[in-house]
């Protein structure tokens, strides 16, 4: 690394978090009256609010992932994986509006399932947002470790478990409101260093330009095509497991607000992960990262940090602080969500917040203890991503009103069979090898390596969700209705009462809210209210 000492190095940790953590009671105590503990409806204004996505949307990772993505699959490869990273923001400014409707009060994404298909597909997806948090907070502590002991050659588990007491306690007595309002500082923050890091990097490293062609990275490659289509999947429908987002998009004021918000916050991804991509590309044009050096590509993760070791000290601090803020921003963000998706998910919000409080305690301590085996994060990922790109086809069609039909059982066979159709495809491609198809389940391989195996996995989840789902409908539910009811009962309209519930009254609908309902075969008549919902019964 560059010249700074471990003093400093100890200085510019320390000193950060405890700036957060005095921020973060000051915010606590200033909301210590307020009943919303777990979220804030309606309550925040664009600019913040796109702060907030860009914070706790971006951790200390992305110092490692995307300088890789830079060295394998070069210009095109950082360009697709930006891209397939702030995109998916823009899916909570459109579909946003229509959970929120559905479920004005509602916070995250699980409470509507619950409404609309049912106490086990609420149950179901809650587990898997709880998971996926879970691994989140492990990956985000995993990296604080590894960038803490790359950058400072100090030990990163002090500045780790210092992390974890930090968010922890701001985020127990303060809840959302502490974690939206240091996120929105550490957005800011963030903005300011990656500027003065880009300019300190545009001006101390010489890039050699005989290296540009030869290198191949501005040619496309089949890992960057593969890709094209690979992470967008991957990447919107994992975020709809994030319940930090989900709360980010009921705390908006407005739709407006919201789209505005979603907007900034999606540009101002894509430019920073560009940037910092481009980090692992200047890495091997200046000579600072040499592939022969490295046949296994093992030392790609690092190339950002060989890049701070050509630039003066005081870099290394700024990009010391940079980390810190950045990687506390997202671990708030997830331990604020998490609690919330436990409440809501598990205990139905039906605990006191003093026991609320008590869990953001206790979801630390699995994560610390995993983190400390330093698992292969990316692996655990990608094996999240496939499943919630076979989960999430169903949940998300429910939105659509032609598609009232849809219910509990088709969103939980579509989803378990998205995920067996990945199976299959893995016996296909492997010719019947069973444990090589299961491999195809764990991404054991990865999606780097130019082989077909990831990308017809991710193929297949949705593909198979959807195929799956058209069987539950067409094979399963269309003749058990028709032997049960002597005709396709489960195309008849619910009735909707006072635009909000839902009855399963065949045929019958209430009609712009008013004490009247329409029947299949024309006919109408006006009644009181309480005739129509008993008739409904």
């Amino acid at each position: 690394m560059s010249d700074i000492s471990h003093h400093a190095s100890n200085a510019c940790i320390y000193t950060t978090y405890a700036a957060f953590l005095i921020l973060g009671l000051a915010v606590a105590w200033k909301f210590r009256n307020s009943k919303e503990f777990l979220a804030s409806l309606k309550s925040q204004a664009a600019v913040p609010l796109a702060f907030n996505f860009l914070a706790s949307g971006m951790g200390c990772g992305i110092l490692l992932t995307y300088p890789q993505i830079g060295i394998v699959a070069g210009v095109q490869g950082v360009f697709v994986y930006a891209l397939s990273s702030a995109l998916p923001i823009m899916l909570f400014a459109f579909i946003g509006p229509l959970v929120r409707r559905r479920c004005p009060d509602g916070f995250v994404l699980t409470e509507w399932v619950f409404e609309r298909f049912g106490y086990i597909p609420g149950a179901y997806l809650g587990l898997c947002t709880i998971l996926t948090m879970f691994l989140y907070m492990v990956s985000e502590l995993t990296c604080i470790e590894t960038v803490v002991n790359t950058m400072t050659g100090l030990n990163g588990l002090p500045a780790m478990i210092v992390e974890c007491v930090v968010t922890t306690v701001y985020t127990t007595f303060g809840g959302f409101h502490t974690s939206f309002f240091t996120d929105n500082i550490q957005g800011v923050m963030m903005t300011f260093l990656l500027i003065i890091v880009s300019i300190a990097m545009g001006s101390q490293i010489h890039i050699d330009t005989s290296l540009i062609r030869e290198s191949g990275l501005l040619n496309a490659s089949k890992v960057g095509w593969q890709l094209v289509y690979i992470l967008p999947v991957a990447i919107a429908s994992n975020d709809c497991f994030l319940s930090g987002f989900w709360l980010r998009t009921f705390a908006s004021r407005n739709d407006k607000e919201l789209f505005i918000a979603c907007g900034i916050a999606t540009a101002l991804i894509f430019v920073y992960l560009v940037l910092i991509g481009f980090t692992g590309i200047v890495s091997v044009w200046s000579r600072v990262y040499v592939a022969a050096d490295d046949p296994t590509g093992e030392n790609s993760e690092v190339a950002f940090f060989l890049i701070l070791e050509q630039l003066p000290a005081w870099v290394s601090g700024l990009v010391l602080v940079f980390v810190v803020a950045l990687s506390t921003a997202v671990l708030d963000s997830l331990q604020s969500a998490m609690v919330s998706s436990v409440s809501n998910d598990i205990f139905r919000n039906r605990l006191p917040t003093i026991y609320v409080r008590v869990l953001v305690f206790i979801v630390m301590v699995p994560a610390v203890v995993v983190a400390l085996k330093s698992p292969n994060v990316l692996e655990i990922y990608l094996i999240s991503d496939l499943i919630s790109a076979a989960v999430m086809p169903s949940i998300l069609l429910g939105l659509w009103n032609r598609m009232y039909f849809l219910n509990g059982f088709d969103v939980l066979v579509s989803g378990f069979g998205g995920v067996l159709t990945v199976f299959f495809y893995g016996l296909v491609y492997y010719d019947g090898d069973v444990q090589s198809a299961g491999g195809i389940l764990l991404l054991k391989d990865g999606i780097y390596t130019g082989d077909w195996s990831g990308f017809g996995a991710f193929v297949a989840a949705p593909v198979g969700a959807i195929l799956w789902l058209i069987a539950s409908v067409v094979v399963l539910r269309m003749p058990y209705s028709y032997v049960r009811t002597g005709r396709l009962a489960l195309f008849d309209k619910p009735v909707k009462v006072a635009g909000e519930r839902e009855l399963d009254e065949v045929g019958a609908e209430l009609v712009g809210g008013r004490s009247e309902y329409e029947i299949d075969d024309g006919a109408s008549e006006s009644v009181r209210l309480s005739d129509t919902l008993k008739t409904a019964k």
